[in-house]
């Protein structure tokens, strides 16, 4: 049901884009969806707070009480604070707005709620995007969008309003990211590839920081993990920073509609020059930064802390963020960061020798190369990092796992991990460490996976493309001579080479008798 509602919306809510550029209109729909949210679950709050303040054997009864004082009680914020609902004034409440969709200042009103709402919660301030006023839509394709909005029932159950909210914000954020291609991948990373870093790492508590957190999506993953392995929410603690201004709002609102807090900073920056959480040690790092970047250095970074492997090269940041994530990590910390194919093997300005020196420091723990066409935003073949400060079990040893022939295609460009490959990836990883939730002892698998000690990969030249490390598949023997097997082979090619000759021939034919000669 949840994904019919997902799609109706998104095929109603794009046929209203008109001519709206996606990267702009997607703020304009998140920031409605965002607002009905909040508001609906303000006003199951206070059904639910009234119910019980008039039951006799609740905690919240008021004996001898009537409709004034009801309606003074249910004016206190901390009733709403207790459960993570935020306050929403009456004019931004969504029935207000709705009852004014048709006006043509609709958009002003908008803009005036979000400000209120902000005024109201210090946790949402600068996160509102107040830009509804001067949105390039058609007359009265803003109310047409409110109208559809109001359409999404989030019910009195806060709980399940959270979820459904959840699912159709996430999916609004991989549509918009696929419909605007290249621009998409700056704040979304595909789900399945967050899965997977999420499946391997099992951040079950403690700190979980993402530098470039883009809208949230490791996050959101986190608490589903948590979830689905019985834990609770309340055991992570959510440390985040990302540069771009809009795509920290997006962030802010996803991790807020679902009741998560969280700790993006200040401000929106720059992890290298304006670092949001230069103490911050975290047990778990996940990351997808920008790959490649060669405009990300500045003056103030040489002699860093950070760089305890190397200065990266001023031309790309690929090392920069490794060594990052690794300081900012626990010494029993881990992490795993999407990165450029090219960060495995390249040499250029001393990457080969920072990656030498992390190899022999030992702290890359496996490497893991993807198969294409997994990104909206990039066709550069990308391989997922995973680094720890302190080995508990394998030291001395990189676990390689190439999965370039796992997904499956869900569109004419793009392939997905199913959940049967990320199974088997984070299963393989399990097994090799040795950790309690492995099914099965870890064996190499030809073609798939092998584990490599620290001086068969200096004899590589301390490339670490997996590739080099699992060999070819094992090809099941059939059982048949060879002599036999080469004389069938053989046959089928004189076959093939006869067919061959013959539509050469009838090529010549028809030419000629168009009366050219070749």
């Amino acid at each position: 049901m949840i994904e019919d509602i997902r799609k109706t919306l998104w095929a109603a809510a794009d046929k209203l884009r008109a001519n709206m550029d996606a990267a702009e209109y997607k703020h304009i729909v998140l920031g409605l969806i965002f607002v009905k949210y909040i508001s609906d679950t303000f006003q199951a709050r206070r059904e639910e707070l009234t119910a019980r303040f008039l039951d006799p054997s609740d905690d919240y009864f008021l004996p001898d009480s009537d409709e004034a004082m009801i309606a003074d009680e249910l004016e206190d914020r901390d009733y709403y604070k207790e459960v993570n609902a935020f306050w929403v004034p009456e004019a931004a409440r969504w029935e207000s707005l709705r009852a004014q969709a048709k006006q043509a200042d609709i958009g002003k009103r908008i803009d005036e709620a979000l400000a209120a709402i902000e005024a109201e919660n210090p946790k949402l301030k600068g996160i509102l995007d107040k830009r509804y006023a001067r949105a390039q839509l058609p007359d009265g394709k803003l109310g047409e969008l409110v109208d559809l909005i109001s359409k999404i029932g989030f019910g009195n159950d806060v709980n399940i309003a959270r979820d459904i909210l959840g699912q159709v914000y996430e999916y609004f954020l991989g549509q918009f990211a696929s419909a605007e291609g290249k621009k998409g991948g700056q704040f979304y990373t595909p789900a399945s590839i967050v899965k997977t870093l999420v499946a391997v790492l099992a951040p079950h508590h403690g700190k979980v920081y993402d530098p470039c957190c883009g809208s949230g999506g490791m996050f959101v993953q986190s608490e589903k993990f948590i979830e689905a392995h019985g834990g609770k929410l309340g055991d992570v603690s959510i440390y985040g920073q990302e540069s771009n201004p809009t795509t920290w709002r997006l962030a802010a609102m996803n991790l807020a509609i679902r009741g998560i807090d969280f700790d993006f900073g200040k401000e929106p920056g720059d992890s290298f020059t304006r670092n949001q959480h230069p103490d911050l040690r975290a047990d778990f790092v996940l990351a997808n930064p920008p790959f490649n970047v060669s405009d990300w250095w500045h003056g103030s970074l040489e002699g860093d802390p950070r760089w305890v492997y190397g200065t990266p090269p001023q031309g790309n940041a690929n090392y920069g963020w490794l060594q990052h994530m690794l300081y900012h990590l626990k010494p029993d910390g881990r992490a795993g960061i999407v990165l450029a194919n090219g960060s495995m093997s390249s040499s250029q300005n001393g990457e080969g020798e920072i990656r030498a020196a992390m190899v022999e420091a030992d702290v890359v723990e496996c490497m893991i190369s993807l198969p294409g066409q997994l990104f909206f935003n990039t066709q550069i073949p990308a391989c997922l990092w995973f680094l720890t400060k302190k080995k508990t079990t394998r030291k001395g040893e990189v676990l390689f796992i190439d999965a370039r022939k796992l997904g499956q295609s869900v569109s004419r460009v793009q392939i997905e991990l199913g959940d049967d490959h990320i199974a088997k990836i984070a299963e393989t990883v399990y097994a090799w460490r040795g950790d309690a939730q492995a099914n099965t002892p870890y064996v190499d698998v030809p073609g798939f996976c092998r584990s490599a000690s620290l001086s068969e990969i200096a004899e590589h030249g301390h490339v670490l493309t997996p590739g080099r490390y699992v060999g070819a598949e094992a090809v099941e023997d059939d059982d048949e001579a060879f002599a036999e097997k080469m004389q069938k082979l053989t046959e089928k090619l004189g076959e093939q080479l006869a067919k061959g000759a013959e539509l050469d021939a009838l090529i010549r034919q028809k030419l000629e008798g168009l009366g050219y000669v070749i």
